[in-house]
């Protein structure tokens, strides 16, 4: 389990110090540190501030002390945590009229694809696209279909989506030795025997893109559980992926490179820290097809994946209770008794249901409900999301600005151009983009400590000096910057954990009445296996209703 305390231990000068360094990508001497401190620096005009999970008051699941409820209701289904797995367990259970309560510690339901918004465009907090589902993942197909966002189907069978929902050109673009490129993978300046290679490994993806396991199913597949459990590919879960890499012959720095970002995309962790089932996967698990749209297109909105929470809300709007910290699931005979502290109110309360589902991460999860034993295996990666507000991006040379923008061998994954699918008839006023940090520099219970010591006016140092990696004196155009801190951002699949018996067991609560739902039961955070994790909950409890 990997949910421990993070803030009870102080950060030394010298700890601070090492840390800005190694996020940083170089040093920071201790002059930079009480510049940016008193803010008498050429950030100084630049405004914000972090925004962060409600860490503190979700601190008190560990201090306990309760008061007993002061107040009891009933109710069929109570949902613990209002992020994606939570939603659509609600959308599934409001489908087949069950009465049902969602309760979650934040202010805004999401989770990690919640948005925001200021007053020239919508943004990301965390996940900000959807890759085309596979045709075979009906339930999402509908889920889209439902939001309008999918139109119908041609006469092949294939989707059709709403052209503004489709990511518009220009879609990508990487910074490479001085100038931008079109495409992240590297092109520009790189040799010929290293483009080889990457055509080679290319191919291999396809490969293992449709191969499938003498059970007949797809080697890799979305949902996970619906993918092949062949040895000749689950054994790949066993090693690294830059162990794999090695074996197969893969030398090209630049693969390692587009690799390692791949990786720290989905994962939060560079190939030698995920499994090789889990790298292959980023590539073969994706197969979607549309009728207007090539099979590497997403769906994308200027406030990210907060445009399909927005849809699954119309569901639970009126059963959802935002700042209601769950702090105890106790099973009693044919009933749960779910008890919770409402933040406002300052209130203990009560409720005696007939089902719970806690669509919370496993190291919650085993918080809420003490007789779920901690699984070996779930280590979380650390996060953070910066959302800027400037003047203007700066031209340069090469590939026009994109809606991702990633600089090779940088620390950052880049930024996305939050406004790209805004369709206005005058250009907005001030830009806004999002800047996004997986801080895997080092242990995650490292990284999360010191991540949540820092300052905003630090933050600000180190996104801005990431910034003018590309865009020279970019600070001058920069205004403000909210910073959102995820001390448990993903789930990270380390080698032997997708396909180990710890993850399998994790899945089940041990009660007829008790149900499991988080994307991290999957092995993988992304929005397909939250919302495969929330029906599958929901399901379960239709079927003793």
């Amino acid at each position: 389990m990997n949910g421990e305390n993070t803030r009870s231990k102080p950060l030394s000068r010298k700890d601070f110090l090492r840390y800005m360094a190694l996020i940083a990508g170089g040093t920071i001497t201790a002059g930079q540190y009480i510049a940016c401190s008193s803010k008498k620096d050429k950030y100084a005009h630049i405004t914000g501030r972090i925004n962060g999970a409600s860490a503190a008051t979700g601190h008190r699941l560990r201090e306990g002390g309760f008061p007993p409820p002061e107040e009891t209701t009933h109710m069929h289904t109570v949902i613990a945590g209002s992020g994606a797995a939570g939603l659509a367990a609600g959308r599934k259970l409001r489908l087949q009229g069950i009465p049902f309560k969602i309760l979650d510690l934040e202010p805004r339901p999401g989770g990690n694809a919640a948005s925001g918004e200021n007053a020239w465009s919508s943004y990301p907090l965390g996940a900000h696209y959807l890759p085309l589902p596979n045709l075979q993942n009906g339930d999402l197909l509908e889920l889209l279909r439902e939001a309008g966002i999918l139109t119908g189907y041609d006469t092949a069978g294939l989707p059709i989506y709403n052209e503004t929902d489709l990511c518009f050109d220009p879609e990508e673009r990487l910074f490479i030795r001085g100038r931008w490129q079109e495409g992240l993978v590297p092109q520009w300046g790189v040799e010929a025997d290293s483009l080889s290679t990457i055509q080679r490994f290319l191919a291999a993806m396809d490969h293992f893109r449709w191969v499938k396991g003498s059970d007949l199913r797809y080697a890799f597949d979305i949902p996970v559980a619906c993918s092949s459990a062949d040895p000749q590919f689950t054994q790949l879960d066993d090693i690294s992926m830059k162990t794999w890499l090695q074996q197969e012959g893969y030398h090209s720095e630049e693969l390692q490179w587009y690799l390692d970002y791949c990786c720290r995309d989905d994962y939060g962790a560079d190939t030698s820290t995920v499994s090789a089932w889990a790298g292959i996967h980023y590539f073969a698990g994706r197969k979607g097809k549309a009728a207007n749209a090539g099979p590497s297109q997403v769906l994308t909105w200027p406030q990210g994946n907060g445009r399909l929470i927005q849809h699954l809300l119309q569901f639970s709007q009126d059963a959802l209770l935002t700042n209601s910290l769950v702090y105890q699931v106790t099973p009693a005979g044919d009933k749960v008794h779910v008890d919770y502290f409402d933040v406002i109110r300052q209130t203990t309360c009560r409720i005696i249901a007939d089902h719970c589902i806690l669509a919370t991460p496993h190291f919650v999860s085993c918080r809420l409900l003490p007789a779920l034993q901690p699984a070996k295996g779930f280590v979380y990666s650390p996060w953070l999301v910066a959302n800027i507000t400037l003047d203007h991006i700066p031209a340069s040379s090469g590939y026009p600005l994109s809606w991702d923008n990633v600089v090779y061998k940088g620390r950052s994954l880049g930024y996305v151009n939050s406004q790209q699918q805004t369709l206005l008839q005058t250009k907005p006023e001030k830009q806004v983009i999002s800047w996004y940090l997986p801080l895997d520099h080092l242990p995650p219970t490292d990284s999360r400590r010191y991540a949540l010591s820092l300052d905003h006016t630090h933050w600000v140092k180190l996104i801005t000096d990431d910034l003018e990696l590309a865009h020279k004196d970019i600070h001058r155009l920069i205004r403000n910057i909210e910073v959102q801190v995820w001390g448990h951002g993903m789930i990270r699949p380390q080698p032997g954990f997708i396909t180990g018996v710890a993850l399998k067991q994790a899945q089940n609560s041990g009660y007829d009445n008790i149900f499991l739902a988080h994307s991290d039961l999957s092995g993988i955070s992304i929005f397909e296996e939250a919302f495969f994790q929330g029906n599958k909950a929901a399901t379960q409890v239709i079927s003793r209703s």
